[in-house]
């Protein structure tokens, strides 16, 4: 599969955006970092055509469950596959985030493997482009 899939991944912490960055374009996404929530739905808007979204539920100016809740109610992305990060002690907004309708959590710290398998899966890559999995 040569296609690249555009991911969205939105999160306050820069480093954590770049090590989701790595291991996702180890395999066959191209990602676009944002560092808030008004920032993610900005690439949104600008109609990148996204594949899959990785939200922080805590960001300055709006949190992942804003964007979350923005997404959803937007015919154009209601059905946009949604990861949902969630530091540890935030499991209370676990139960917010399914009902406005994530698609999967992943509590930090997390394994990037196992995000990566995740996305592939989500976004719906065939299975011959997973080997960047296993790196």
């Amino acid at each position: 599969m040569s296609e690249r899939l555009r991911v969205l991944v939105a999160d306050d912490e820069p480093h954590i955006g770049r090590i989701i960055k790595m291991k996702l374009e180890q395999g066959p996404f191209d990602v676009t970092l944002a560092y808030d929530g008004q920032e993610a739905m900005d690439a949104l808007e600008r109609g990148e055509d996204f594949a899959l979204v990785v939200l922080d539920l805590m960001m300055p100016r709006l949190s992942g469950l804003d964007v979350l809740e923005r997404i959803r109610s937007d015919e154009r992305w209601k059905s946009l596959p949604c990861i949902v990060l969630t530091a540890a002690g935030e499991q209370q907004y676990q139960s917010r985030a399914l009902e406005i309708g994530a698609s999967d959590f992943l509590t930090k710290p997390f394994s990037p493997r196992k995000l990566y398998a995740r996305a592939v899966e989500l976004a719906g890559v065939e299975s011959e482009s997973t080997e960047a999995r296993e790196a």
